[in-house]
């Protein structure tokens, strides 16, 4: 199915955490949404975890991506 109007179709959340985290670290990442995986012990894979199960923080997430992007 097209998605011409989503910016996110295609882009794989662990893509999207491996660029926030060049581009910010994870100390940034955890000052602007502060969610445990991003403050205590912070890694791509226990970030994936807690983001595919809690939508409110997958989202932030995502805004912060897209607007790394402009």
């Amino acid at each position: 199915m097209q998605q011409p109007n989503n910016p996110l179709h295609g882009v794989k959340l662990a893509d999207i955490l491996l660029h926030l985290e060049e581009k910010y670290g994870w100390e940034y990442l955890g000052e602007k949404i502060n969610i445990r995986c991003f403050t205590h012990n912070p890694s791509i894979k226990s970030s994936l975890v807690f983001l595919r199960k809690t939508p409110w923080a997958r989202d932030k997430v995502e805004a912060l991506y897209l607007k790394s992007l402009k």
